[in-house]
């Protein structure tokens, strides 16, 4: 599994930003409350499904949820931005890109 090195920090700091209590959260994404509690914690990581999910009901991207937007290249924060001028589908297809090449490039990973 990929590794979402600042997830645990930024699930927290969202879902306290929406005003989300754990419990609110775990039912809203269809989860366990001891599960997400655990992804706060840092000590698990959700599969792709359960990070749509939560990143759905917290109306954020997977990519705000997984990573330090600091560490973003600004050619890439700016093509990120423009996604929100998209129509819902371009959208969708965009992100079954992104998150079918990211889970190829995991399997090349851990099969070389």
């Amino acid at each position: 599994m990929f590794q979402l090195v600042a997830f645990p920090d930024n699930l927290t700091r969202l879902r306290q930003q929406r005003g989300l209590t754990q419990q609110a959260l775990a039912n809203a994404a269809g989860i366990h409350v001891t599960q997400l509690r655990r992804y706060e914690a840092g000590t698990s990581q959700p599969t792709l499904d359960a990070l749509r999910r939560i990143a759905n009901n917290l109306a954020t991207s997977i990519d705000s949820l997984a990573n330090d937007d600091n560490q973003l290249p600004p050619d890439l924060k700016h093509h990120l931005a423009a996604l929100n001028q998209l129509d819902p589908d371009e959208q969708h297809v965009i992100r079954t890109l992104i998150e079918a090449t990211l889970l190829r490039h995991q399997a090349r990973k851990f099969a070389g």
